[in-house]
């Protein structure tokens, strides 16, 4: 007796009892009044209702499997168990993972049909909702057959012990795999409808209302991230006690640790339930219990409201009453209340289900007769389209910013850079780590870091250009951040199962986010702003991704990863790359509030028509600009794979030459990755003072020179030189972007895609220079680093032999501000000089053979998008002048 007391204590069956009884009926009462709210008072009831239904069934289900098996043993040890309950157990833990995944299946269907409903005329929410509906039951239904067949026969997964013959899956470790999916589901519910909600015309509190309903679904994720960390816990328990799968269940005290992930579970499923019904419980409430959620303000109180969304802006210069009247716009034809009785019935949208219903005849009729009456002078409102991403209010496109304006979108975009900066920096210690747990080959380790960038290529041509082109920056960048996150989620199964395969997925889901992020980040630091700038910005923007680079190396080995040891140590890297997901999904939402500056291609081609006469000519027979950009996508090709054969190897190469000192490979790496960002802060100085092509050449030069170097010195000499490539490598890539866009026009995206896809040069050259690494040594490899180095130069060396080419990428300080901002005076052109001796000597010509009565000749020719320069001349004389923000420069000549 003196023992039952302790392990009485330690049975968990009565708390899960009690938890998972308490939430049925609770789940219970909100399927009961969201019943009677959809029959009773909106009368109508829709395919969500039923998918809800089918939800609390098998939710009922498996929730009684769970309370069974706490009379049958769950929650206490292995070996408190009755040897006659033991098969009962089995069948209930069977029961429960059969049941589980139908049962949030059916709740999450539920909700995407519902969201369906109010997507009428927001079409990419609609696409949107649909991808997440066919994610639920495509996974969902894979899972349940899983679960189903999870031992081999099936019959096995009933037997204690397992028999030798037979083949089970390990229930806790496939919870812990398909985690990732239930978390990316659950966030894309939440946050799916939040630009709608908060862009509707509502006043303050009904607005805030229904933000809060809507934000119920948080609860949802966060159960699921409760749920997670306890199957985490029982994973964790097998790997310590038992390395098979097939193992008995009493090995590893399967009945203990597992009962608190079943409650978990329930948990979500029942918490999950409850939250879709709240937004159908809300007209019954505001029946029963009509001033519980405050009087309906007027829609003048539209002004002020802190939940103003971009949507919001097309209702703020509608006319304050309904007696104001337009003389240039005809009066709204009379309205009848059948009409509007119809419209009521066929457009059944969020407005009319979430808000207050007008549940009686009375109150219909009088809202029908109002309308009626303030038909004709109401203006028409337009349609509530506001979830097409490039819905900002400023008119201003970014090409037309000056340097002061474009300041805080440029800062906005630059944490992009630093964040897949970070990323990179992140993936390249990890890698090493897991290289060094699952005991990886070279050749794997070269395809995890080549599955990273071999995403550049296909992300930018296939998605991504279609995202850019048709929406812009901002949609590119939103959905760039959200497929990051899905990528970092999708590292826990790897991470779970120490799967070289699921890595290797991983890499390329997360290296398809950061490749679909440049795709629109990389331009638009390039063009927004002043054009004569667009090396120097994209320069500093890139420094602070460099900056990224540096620390978050540092912070993975030294913090972060400094425990991961082995494969239990690994899953606890899963916590790092949650909170990276969740940061990248609210960054997302973040970015859809902003007032992100966007460039339509008809404005990108009117900048370029701002220098016609030079971005139309022709270099070996090709237009100028599109030689430029083909040089430039095979330079940038070439420079990245150079770039990141040093980055594989540096490490390798430090080891190698052994210098005789204390100090680690890797933190010679982090000097030469600090290296790497001043050099890039260096260049952007550079570009105020230096042609950037003349720039880009010195660069390839001393990249060229120091490889070929770092080839032949060991020791100090040795690392100086590797560390030097990291100082010219560094400008490069920049310089590269910026130059090959100018005078694209609109074709500018296209060319940013094209350019994007050429960093898939990193996936390729460092596969080449690991058998040359093989097969002699990883100096001797460093041939492979100077050949690829000497074949991007090709591109300043074209720069500096084609005339066109000079003319195109040189900038033109038509607007020159100082690095303060102070404006700086323009003086007449050396260009104007030339036009005005053109038609000097025309005319000198034609003087002879004609008379003062001959019409006027004028040239036209435009340098910049703010400034006209002209020169007009007859028989009796002729002027040439020079117009740019400011006074207009003069020069005359007599007849």
């Amino acid at each position: 007796m003196a023992d039952s007391a302790p392990l009485a204590m330690q049975d968990r069956g009565p708390t899960v009892l009690a938890v998972v009884v308490a939430l049925v009926c609770v789940s219970t009462a909100f399927i009961v009044l969201r019943l009677i709210s959809r029959v009773g008072v909106v009368k109508r009831v829709s395919h969500d209702d039923y998918a809800i239904v089918l939800a609390w069934l098998v939710a009922f289900g498996f929730s009684f499997s769970i309370c069974y098996g706490t009379g049958v043993g769950l929650g206490r040890h292995e070996a408190d168990v009755a040897p006659h309950d033991r098969e009962s157990l089995k069948k209930a833990e069977y029961a429960f993972s059969v049941l589980y995944n139908p049962a949030l299946m059916a709740t999450k269907t539920s909700i995407c049909l519902f969201y369906l409903t109010l997507s009428k005329n927001h079409p990419v929410f609609r696409w949107s909702t649909i991808a997440t509906l066919a994610m639920v039951n495509v996974a969902g239904l894979a899972l349940t057959i899983l679960n189903i067949l999870q031992c081999r026969p099936v019959g096995a997964a009933f037997d204690d012990p397992i028999k030798p013959t037979a083949k089970c899956i390990d229930i806790v470790t496939l919870y812990l795999s398909s985690s990732p999916v239930n978390i990316i589901t659950d966030l894309a519910i939440l946050f799916l409808p939040m630009p709608i909600l908060t862009s509707m015309r509502l006043p303050r509190n009904e607005k805030l209302i229904l933000i809060i309903t809507f934000s119920f679904g948080a609860f949802v994720a966060v159960v699921d991230v409760v749920r997670i960390a306890y199957l985490e816990s029982a994973a964790l328990a097998r790997l310590q006690n038992t390395s098979g799968s097939a193992a008995s269940n009493a090995e590893y005290d399967y009945s203990w640790i597992a009962s608190l992930s079943f409650m978990w579970s329930a948990v979500e499923v029942h918490v999950g339930i409850i939250v879709a019904c709240v937004p159908g419980v809300k007209p019954l409430v505001s029946k029963v219990f009509p001033n519980l959620l405050g009087r309906i303000k007027q829609a003048g109180e539209l002004t002020g409201n802190p939940f103003y969304g971009p949507g919001d802006a097309q209702w703020a210069n509608l006319a304050p009453t309904a007696q104001s009247t337009s003389i240039s716009a005809p009066p709204r034809p009379p309205t009848t209340a059948s009409h509007l009785t119809a419209n009521r019935e066929d457009d059944m949208g969020m407005l009319d289900f979430l808000t207050t219903p007008d549940t009686t005849p009375v109150m219909l009729q009088h809202t029908q007769t109002a309308a009626a009456t303030t038909g004709t002078t109401r203006p028409r409102t337009p349609s509530l389209t506001i979830f097409d991403f490039v819905n900002d209010t400023q008119a201003k496109s970014m090409v037309k910013l000056t340097n002061k304006q474009s300041y805080i979108p440029l800062a906005l975009v630059t944490i992009l850079f630093f964040l897949w900066g970070f990323a990179y920096g992140l993936l390249q210690v990890l890698n090493q780590q897991f290289q060094t747990i699952v005991g990886t080959s070279a050749g794997q380790a070269v395809a995890l870091h080549s599955a990273y960038y071999a995403a550049y290529f296909f992300a930018p041509l296939t998605f991504g250009r279609y995202i850019f082109k048709k929406w812009g920056f901002k949609a590119t960048f939103i959905t760039g951040l959200c497929v990051y996150g899905v990528g970092t989620l999708v590292f826990w199964p790897s991470a779970v199962l120490a799967s070289f395969p699921a890595f290797l997925v991983s890499n390329f889901i997360i290296g398809l986010g950061v490749a679909t992020l440049e795709t629109a980040g990389n331009p638009f630091i390039s063009l927004c702003g002043p054009p004569e700038y667009a090396e120097v910005r994209l320069n500093v923007s890139q420094g602070v991704q460099a900056i990224g680079s540096v620390v978050s190396p540092i912070l993975a080995k030294k913090v972060l990863f400094r425990s991961v040891l082995d494969a239990p140590s690994l899953i606890d890297v899963q916590w790092t790359y949650l909170g990276i997901a969740l940061f990248d999904v609210c960054l997302a939402l973040i970015f859809f509030y902003l007032p992100i500056p966007e460039a339509s291609d008809d404005d990108l081609e009117e900048m370029a028509e701002s220098r016609e006469s030079v971005f139309r000519r022709k270099s070996a027979g090709l237009p100028v600009i599109y030689m430029t950009l083909i040089f430039g996508v095979f330079s940038q090709f070439c420079y990245v794979g150079g770039q990141e054969s040093v980055a594989t190897y540096f490490e390798q190469y430090v080891a190698y030459v052994k210098p005789t000192s204390d100090i680690s490979p890797f933190d010679y790496q982090a000097v030469g990755h600090s290296v790497f960002a001043v050099g890039r802060f260096i260049t952007a100085v550079a570009g105020l003072l230096i042609k950037p092509r003349r720039i880009l050449f010195l660069l390839f030069i001393g990249a060229i020179v120091t490889s070929a170097l770092a080839m032949s010195l060991d020791g100090y000499k040795g690392v100086a030189m590797i560390v030097l490539v990291l100082f010219f490598e560094s400008g490069i890539f920049s310089l590269i972007f910026a130059i090959s866009l100018r005078g694209l026009g609109k074709h500018s995206k296209t060319g940013s895609v094209f350019l994007t896809a050429a960093t898939s040069g990193g996936a390729i050259i460092p596969a080449i220079m690991w058998p040359v690494a093989s097969d002699h040594n990883v100096r001797y490899a460093f041939c492979v680093v100077v050949a690829i180095f000497a074949f991007g130069a090709l591109m300043p060396i074209y720069l500096s032999i084609s005339p066109a080419a000079k003319k195109q990428v040189d900038p033109v300080h038509s607007r020159r501000n100082s690095v303060l901002g102070a404006e700086m005076r323009p003086t007449t052109p050396y260009k104007a000089n030339r036009i005005f001796s053109a038609v000097v000597r025309r005319k000198k010509t034609s003087s002879e053979t004609t008379t003062s009565d001959l019409p006027t000749c004028e040239h036209v020719e435009r340098e910049g998008a703010q400034s006209r320069c002209s020169c007009h001349a007859n028989g009796r004389g002729g002027e040439c002048s020079c117009r740019r923000d400011g006074p207009t420069d003069t020069e005359q000549w007599p007849g």
